[in-house]
């Protein structure tokens, strides 16, 4: 499949999937993987790995957990001070 028809396809422009296999851009959207993983009919894990098997592999529960996280309007930053929140509650209840 060419990235004409990908773009069209998917929705996204020709010069952005251009930049993500070209390695320009680096953060793709979940939802720009979850739909090009569907045009393309692989697994998205391929699109990270190049395999649909691998213990650091995200499945969809994980997958559809980051997109709650991020349609709920929660910041990589304000995610980050969160399990910062929570390791620092567990390591005080672990030492009490």
């Amino acid at each position: 499949m060419t990235i004409s028809e990908l773009a069209k396809r998917t929705g996204f422009a020709k010069s952005y999937i251009s930049s993500i296999e070209r390695e320009i851009q680096t953060n793709p959207s979940i939802d720009f993987i979850e739909k090009v993983a569907k045009e393309l009919e692989v697994p998205t894990a391929f699109l990270f790995h190049g395999t649909g098997e691998g213990k650091n592999i995200l499945d969809e529960e994980w997958l559809s957990l980051i997109n709650e996280v991020v349609d709920a309007g929660l910041s990589k930053e304000l995610f980050r001070e969160y399990i910062k929140t929570i390791k620092y509650m567990r390591d005080k209840k672990d030492n009490t």
